[in-house]
């Protein structure tokens, strides 16, 4: 039972390769027809090889990054609203959008709030003794 499971994901897997890789190979034939009037033959292979290129490094840079993911720095316990605001966002990004067009809503009935609010983000802090 394991040993068939094992070997139909193996199909599965190698028939999803082969697609892609006559999917990749029709792109670039595509991509030469398409390049051959204006550039003639061998420009068109050429950008064609280029076009190559670029997927290989893009490939390759998705690669490292998920290899050696950036290392993001911990904050301490004192975190401002807006610092708590954003994580909520990158947590529960459907609780946040939500939230943000609550807060238009709010803010097309009630224009009173919606000065009050850009009054107090838009004034001076108070000055240090």
């Amino acid at each position: 039972m394991i040993l068939r499971k094992a070997i139909l994901i193996a199909c599965g897997v190698a028939a999803l390769a082969a697609a892609a890789a006559v999917a990749v190979v029709a792109l670039a034939f595509a991509l030469y027809a398409a390049l051959l009037p204006a550039w003639g033959p061998a420009l068109a292979a050429a950008g064609v090889a280029g076009a190559c290129v670029l997927l290989i490094l893009l490939g390759a840079l998705s690669a490292f990054v998920a290899a050696n993911p950036p290392r993001l720095k911990k904050q301490t316990g004192s975190e401002d609203l807006v610092a708590k605001a954003i994580a909520l966002g990158r947590e529960k990004p459907i609780i946040a959008a939500a939230a943000i067009l609550v807060a238009g809503a709010v803010a097309l009935k009630n224009p009173k709030i919606t000065a009050a609010l850009v009054a107090g983000f838009m004034a001076k802090p108070p000055a240090k003794k």
